[in-house]
């Protein structure tokens, strides 16, 4: 699971980009950006989410957070996020590593507008030290994600 299910996906998707090993950690925001030298609103962050019977995936800007009304509007429900373990089971990521890549049939995918206008971003690609540059495009044409307005931005 993780990155060796990402680098599959990327492979069978025809999607040329490279894996980013950083000697340090990766699994927040903050170190995420440290680590890269980038500005925290540049990570994707991917929450993991129960939304009545079916899982979903947000992508998110790093300095984004769920607007509670946003999302209930758009789901019909509050917003409940999985459980360390329920992520683990359901995306097949570990927590820290959580992308929309490589995930199994059943997650859907949203790429909030947060993300969508920035040059590059910085998602995770399966471990606590694994990121992928790319941009908002291949993003959503690689994950075949749906856009949606459901977070605010916090700074």
């Amino acid at each position: 699971m993780g990155v060796a299910e990402v680098k599959k996906f990327f492979h069978q998707n025809n999607f040329n980009k490279e894996i980013i090993f950083l000697e340090e950690s990766s699994a927040t925001v903050t170190l995420a950006a440290k680590a890269l030298g980038v500005d925290e609103e540049r990570i994707a962050k991917s929450i993991a989410f129960n939304v009545k019977d079916k899982s979903i995936l947000i992508v998110a800007s790093g300095i984004a957070k769920i607007d509670n009304k946003k999302f209930k509007t758009t789901f019909s429900t509050k917003a409940k996020m999985m459980s360390y373990e329920e992520t683990l089971e359901k995306t097949g990521h570990p927590v820290g590593g959580v992308c929309p890549f490589g995930l199994p049939k059943e997650v859907e995918i949203y790429i909030d507008k947060s993300i969508v206008h920035f040059d590059t971003i910085y998602p995770a690609a399966g471990g606590v030290n694994a990121i992928v540059k790319m941009t908002p495009d291949e993003l959503i044409d690689i994950t075949g994600g749906k856009c949606i307005d459901v977070c605010k931005i916090t700074i």
